[in-house]
């Protein structure tokens, strides 16, 4: 998994090194985005199976302490820059930033020589070069893979994670509605983000001092419900009703963003 998140780092370095540099088109923008996205994907994964796999044990009390470590590094790096983000772009341009960008996913290679790992056998290591033990392992691993996924407890939340995240969402939709209707500019953006990046640190907060003991069905029955009411609240920055209410077009997205970050940080 070490060599796994060396390379990773080194294709989102790439990725975003070309956005700075050589992509003049849509289709090098595109071609960039889903090296940067595989990048960050696969890194994401290999390291959540280490945080699984040292959270095995862990009882109701003190479950989710590692998960609360991790979310609130992101968080924390969201919020050092949020705001710079949208700042530099005003004053540099968005070469500059991205610029800026291919260099922090090297963190991630350089992090990487801090995994320990267990190193393999000459044996193991013949077996697993191999084309006869790749093939075999290979498909035992297939198997094993097929064994747990056709458990209930296991099939029916990856069937729900799998249909929420393919349904229609109007993220992209408002994006360009409050940056072509709205006007809102690169700075007030970066601002948005610094108060989500803010929220979503205080959500881990308030799930890792108040409801870690708390049953996660009840968890996530409450915070479904709260969060589909508020999130019908972009109908009334749509419609402009929020206006009407005296609440500005700016002060009305950064409260909706504030509230619904952490509810979906619990």
């Amino acid at each position: 998994r070490r060599s796994y998140l060396i390379l990773s780092g080194f294709l989102g370095t790439l990725s975003w090194s070309l956005m700075a540099t050589v992509v003049n088109s849509k289709y090098g923008a595109g071609f960039s985005i889903l090296l940067g996205s595989l990048s960050v994907a696969f890194s994401d994964v290999v390291v959540d199976s280490m945080v699984v796999e040292r959270a095995r044990g862990e009882s109701q009390s003190t479950s989710g302490s590692l998960q609360s470590l991790c979310w609130g590094s992101s968080a924390f790096g969201g919020i050092v820059s949020a705001y710079f983000s949208g700042s530099l772009v005003d004053a540099y341009g968005v070469r500059f930033v991205f610029g800026i960008t291919a260099f922090l996913p090297l963190m991630t290679s350089a992090v990487a020589v801090l995994v320990n790992e267990h190193r393999l056998t000459p044996g193991e290591h013949a077996m697993s070069v191999s084309g006869s033990g790749f093939i075999e392992s290979s498909i035992q691993h297939i198997k094993q893979l097929w064994t747990s996924v056709k458990q209930p407890n296991i099939f029916l939340p990856t069937l729900f994670i799998f249909l929420w995240q393919a349904t229609p969402h109007s993220e992209s939709a408002m994006f360009f509605f409050i940056t072509n209707k709205l006007g809102f500019t690169p700075g007030f953006l970066g601002r948005v983000k610094l108060v989500t990046s803010i929220a979503s640190l205080l959500g881990v907060g308030i799930y890792n001092y108040f409801l870690k003991a708390v049953h996660l069905r009840k968890i996530f029955l409450v915070t479904t419900i709260i969060g589909s009411a508020l999130g019908m609240t972009q109908v009334l920055l749509v419609t402009g009703l929020n206006r009407q209410f005296g609440v500005s077009d700016e002060w009305f997205s950064i409260g909706d963003s504030l509230i619904i970050t952490v509810l979906g940080q619990v």
